[in-house]
């Protein structure tokens, strides 16, 4: 059996990544209303999140979310007492636990 020869050529990505750290926004909407859902990789985390799932820590590096309410844009800083940092699974069961 004759062995194939590796390409050197990179792969396009499927879809432009977000900086190291960086979270890209998306809408999550279930019946407790419409959120905006931030992923951060927990490269850029340097401070201890408590859930409002599980009330567990989230510690710093830890992959997690960033969750606040959608009411149009959101800047750094605007609306900081409305954002809240969730575990991910936390955030999907949210439904069967309860809210914050």
């Amino acid at each position: 059996m004759a062995s194939v020869p590796r390409s050197n050529r990179r792969r396009p990505d499927p879809e432009p990544r977000a900086p190291l750290g960086a979270g890209v926004d998306r809408t999550v909407s279930g019946p407790d209303g419409e959120w905006v859902v931030r992923e951060l990789r927990g490269t850029t985390s340097t401070k201890s999140y408590t859930c409002p799932g599980c009330h567990q820590d989230i510690p710093p590096g830890l992959p997690h979310l960033v969750v606040w309410p959608s009411r149009g844009t959101f800047s750094p800083g605007e609306g900081a007492s409305e954002r809240r940092h969730w575990h991910r699974a936390c955030f999907g069961a949210r439904g069967r636990r309860g809210g914050w």
